[in-house]
């Protein structure tokens, strides 16, 4: 294999920092990063908690220290799209997420829209499809993208999914940690087959310490209790299933993802997520400084 050679920007999970917004753009920007991705789902950051003021406050800071937003996090947590009932104000509201991305200067929305079924005639299936096809539409309207993080699913029901949809404005941030910690995935093989998708990626490690099943981590309409943000939460704190680990240190084949990325020609930003909590700031910008190395 040859050696890595990336060229792509960089990114950071701000809201990964723990720290308040502004003080957390100014570690990213002292660390070396490119962009950002920010949460936008509540909070000082929800699209009905920002006037105009705030906005155009926010994408004037982040040009005055030259920081990108590489995508917004529009995860509204709960089933995903799974529930048909609920769909209408996931759907309005991700919308003005989109909208507030376009604002800010992105045109990612990123998002978990829950486990995808392998049968394609259930409800749930439908539910999701209609959702992602509404989205998809709008998305494409504006130029933009709403894009599904990697993980839930193996990525060849991923792509057969997103192949029913009428347009790409539905795509891809792929994480290689969640394909690795969970479905077993190879996340080299993901990126070559979702490859037509993938317009925002994430640099996580982690490792699999024992199988789970995926409606365990992230949740499933009528399977067991909780939402996939209790779900996920709990899994992490176990250790039991897997480990998210310090980039470099776990599962991820790092030289055979960012060569499959080189492979497919992806000009888009590598985004560091750290959702553990001892020392991310460390963490982090050590994480940056492992991207830089294949520069």
């Amino acid at each position: 294999m040859e050696t890595v050679k990336l060229s792509n920007k960089i990114g950071v999970m701000v809201d990964s920092l723990r720290l308040p917004l502004y003080e957390g753009l100014k570690v990213c920007r002292d660390m070396g990063a490119d962009g950002v991705q920010i949460y936008a789902v509540e909070g000082e950051m929800a699209p009905e908690n920002m006037d105009q003021n705030s906005r155009k406050h926010l994408k004037s800071y982040l040009e005055s220290i030259g920081l990108e937003i590489s995508a917004l996090c529009g995860d509204l947590g709960g089933h995903g799209f799974q529930d048909a009932d609920q769909n209408p104000v996931k759907i309005e509201k991700s919308k003005r997420i989109l909208d507030l991305a376009a604002e800010l200067g992105t045109n990612i929305v990123t998002t978990h829209i829950g486990i995808i079924p392998e049968e394609q005639n259930s409800p749930i299936y439908e539910a999701m499809q209609a959702a992602c096809e509404e989205l998809a539409v709008y998305a494409r309207s504006m130029d933009a993208y709403f894009a599904i993080e990697t993980g839930p699913e193996p990525s060849a029901r991923l792509k057969k999914f997103l192949d029913t949809l009428s347009t790409n404005g539905v795509s891809v941030n792929f994480d290689p940690a969640n394909m690795v910690m969970v479905t077993g995935d190879d996340p080299a093989d993901g990126v070559r087959l979702l490859k037509d998708y993938i317009v925002h990626t994430h640099v996580k490690d982690g490792m699999r310490l024992k199988s789970a099943d995926p409606r365990d981590v992230y949740g499933f309409l009528g399977y067991g209790g909780g939402t996939n943000h209790e779900k996920i939460a709990e899994m992490v704190a176990s250790g039991e299933y897997f480990r998210e680990m310090p980039l470099g240190k776990g599962a991820v084949d790092f030289e055979a993802y960012f060569n499959a990325l080189n492979e497919i020609d992806y000009q888009g930003y590598l985004t560091i997520e750290r959702e553990v909590n001892q020392n991310p700031i460390r963490d982090i910008a050590e994480a940056v400084g492992f991207i830089k190395s294949f520069r």
